[in-house]
């Protein structure tokens, strides 16, 4: 395989069960919350389709259908609007359909983020792939996805998107250890030497939090089959990738890390997932000009 081969394959996990959203995920996923007036998880697709990555799967649990059903087509409602001229709705439901070539595999057990991506062994194949988490929505006027495919395809291994967090915040992710080189000016491409999943906040190598974006080399599927269950008795990507850093480059090891500053939501929280509905509705030619005005009036009768 070429380190230099086009990545075609995007696998998102997306088989949670929304706990932290009860009780309006009960029976919907938490991947189709309406950011504004479309799903999550299409946000998280329509990502993928920018990057030029047409082949995508999606790792889901029980009481997911409704995310298949909403990226298949359908021809009733279809017809309902074209007879009725409504050409705007009627392209909007056939953008979701044709955001590219979407396939589905159960996870089983909800045995961890490094289990989610192991599902996709067998679709992949030999080749990098990218793995986009379900509830990470980076906004769409900020650009990450590209840019770390193309360190992957210049460096080869693997890739991975970091951001800068505040101290306290960083037992929530898993964290990594670029030799402080993320702090010289314009770094935005580093080697990453140790991965630590949810350290304590004094024990942190830094600030730099992984978020939901990953390029990886085929290589990871050997590592995950081999990693122990760690952090919550879940097989973590995070040992995995700490693994494949220590690997030799022609090997497939080796990782990196994209430094990102744009802006990211995460639709899994109740507060950052609000931030994100109220940020890209303003941001809407359609919406923004009335909303922008109301939303300073708001603030300051509060």
């Amino acid at each position: 395989m070429s380190a230099t081969q086009r990545i075609r394959k995007a696998v998102i996990p997306a088989a949670g069960l929304g706990t932290r959203f009860l009780p309006a995920t009960k029976a919907m996923p938490k991947e189709m919350l309406p950011v504004v007036d479309e799903p999550a998880i299409q946000y998280v697709v329509a990502e993928a389709s920018r990057a030029g990555l047409d082949d995508i799967l999606m790792i889901t649990g029980q009481n997911k259908r409704s995310m298949e059903d909403h990226f298949d087509r359908a021809p009733v409602l279809e017809a309902t609007l074209r007879d009725k001229g409504d050409t705007k709705k009627l392209e909007a439901i056939q953008h979701a359909t044709n955001l590219g070539d979407l396939h589905y595999v159960r996870q089983g057990q909800a045995l961890g983020l490094g289990h989610a991506v192991l599902c996709g062994k067998q679709h992949v194949g030999n080749e990098p792939f990218a793995v986009l988490l379900g509830d990470d929505l980076i906004d769409p006027r900020d650009e990450l996805l590209t840019t770390m495919m193309e360190a992957q395809a210049r460096l080869g291994g693997s890739v991975i998107a970091v951001m800068e967090v505040p101290q306290e915040a960083v037992s929530a992710y898993g964290v990594v250890d670029a030799g402080g080189k993320h702090l010289e000016p314009g770094a935005q491409v580093v080697p990453v030497h140790r991965l630590v999943e949810k350290p304590p906040a004094e024990e942190a190598p830094s600030n730099l939090a992984i978020i939901g974006r990953y390029v990886l080399h085929p290589a990871i599927f050997t590592e995950l089959e081999r990693t122990p269950p760690g952090k919550g008795g879940e097989i973590q990507l995070t040992d995995a990738l700490q693994a494949m850093a220590a690997i030799p480059a022609e090997d497939g090891g080796g990782v990196h890390a994209v430094i990102f500053r744009g802006r990211r939501y995460d639709t899994g929280d109740k507060l950052s997932y609000i931030k994100a509905v109220v940020t890209l509705a303003a941001g809407r030619e359609d919406l923004g000009p009335e909303l922008r005005p109301w939303l300073k009036e708001f603030a300051q009768s509060i």
